[in-house]
């Protein structure tokens, strides 16, 4: 029989009170705040008794009809995610509605926070959205470089879930918002939805240390409920591990929620690691069933190479050939998005059953 016990004993204790109390004042810092310490002592009072009582999620209902346990009880903000994706699923596989290209933005840099200027990712997709705007394309900007200048603009990263074992990983996550460890204002139930409304994907990054992002990471990790997760938390009753694991053995079908969706890459950076950062986005985007809009589409290129930082927009400003290029992955991936709603792009080994779809 396999070894399906439960492993324990990493999670640190919990807080004592004067240590909740340090974390949680520490928001108040600004001396402005001072007027309401009363109050905000209040506050503290029931996030401490949220924490004591585990209240992760403070309002939930009935799961109903089409759960396998009816009568468990969800959180109504995870139902409400479900829903909206649900509803975009059907949009999106309506075939009188336009098509729709979602451009990501990975960059952090913006002229909103510290940096003081723009990216070049930004300007790359911006070049990109009019190139598929004149395409005929109705197209989407996610730029994650809101996360270093919107006011309390999370991804919370993921908890590895799927690790334990397929079925405890939620499709949409149902990990955040947590109440009692106050992991709240999570942007990825909105990212969920302009993932599932389009029809194409074009990602534009810069390369960080050899690899991608860390706000693209973050959203990457955050998908692989995309790929294999559970559409019902009642079958875990929510995340319990024991019963996941009986699932997960007993035969789990690994649903891909996003495959189907065409996808174009543009990766640049100024010294190495370009080829292995475009390489690794390709094979997440192959993996989790999304359709390569072919070799224009997945474009690695050097702007301004070992050339100063302080010039670099110039460089790209020079750079009327990658412009070009990126301009070319974008009427590639329309292309795309048209043969494949059309029923005209290969796709060779989209329909073959995964003998190990892990």
């Amino acid at each position: 029989m396999p070894d399906t016990e439960v492993r324990k004993g990493q999670a640190p204790p919990a807080h004592t009170r004067e240590e909740f109390r340090e974390r949680f004042r520490a928001r108040f810092f600004d001396p402005a705040f001072r007027a309401e310490d009363e109050a905000i002592g209040r506050l503290e009072e029931i996030a401490w008794q949220g924490y004591c009582g585990a209240r992760k999620s403070p309002v939930t209902r009935k799961a109903g009809p089409g759960f396998a346990d009816p009568d468990f009880e969800l959180s109504v903000e995870w139902l409400a995610t479900r829903n909206t994706l649900i509803a975009a699923q059907q949009r999106w596989g309506d075939a009188a509605t336009p098509s729709r290209v979602l451009v990501i933005n990975g960059a952090t840099r913006n002229d909103g926070t510290c940096p003081g200027e723009m990216s070049k990712s930004f300007r790359l997709a911006q070049i990109a959205r009019q190139a598929l705007t004149a395409g005929g394309m109705q197209v989407d900007l996610l730029d994650l470089s809101r996360l270093a200048s919107d006011y309390d603009r999370r991804i919370h990263p993921c908890k590895g879930c799927v690790s334990t074992a397929m079925p405890l990983c939620h499709w949409p996550c149902s990990c955040y918002p947590n109440h009692e460890l106050s992991q709240v204002n999570d942007w990825m139930a909105q990212i969920y939805e302009q993932w599932v409304s389009a029809h194409g994907v074009l990602l534009v990054t810069p390369t960080h240390w050899y690899s991608t992002s860390s706000p693209l990471k973050l959203m990457i990790d955050r998908l692989v409920c995309a790929d294999g997760g559970n559409p019902d938390p009642t079958s875990t009753r929510g995340k319990d591990p024991e019963k996941a694991k009986k699932l997960e053995l007993a035969g789990w079908p690994y649903p891909q929620h996003l495959a189907g969706r065409a996808y174009g890459v543009v990766v640049h950076g100024d010294v190495a690691g370009i080829e292995g950062n475009r390489r690794a986005l390709c094979d997440w985007l192959d993996w989790m069933g999304l359709i390569a809009a072919g070799p224009a589409s997945r474009l690695d290129r050097y702007i301004g190479y070992y050339e100063p930082y302080a010039t670099s927009h110039a460089a790209l400003d020079r750079d009327e050939a990658v412009q070009e290029e990126v301009r070319n992955a974008a009427r590639a991936l329309a292309q795309a998005v048209g043969e494949l709603r059309a029923g005209r792009l290969s796709a060779p080994g989209r329909n073959l059953a995964r003998p190990r779809p892990k």
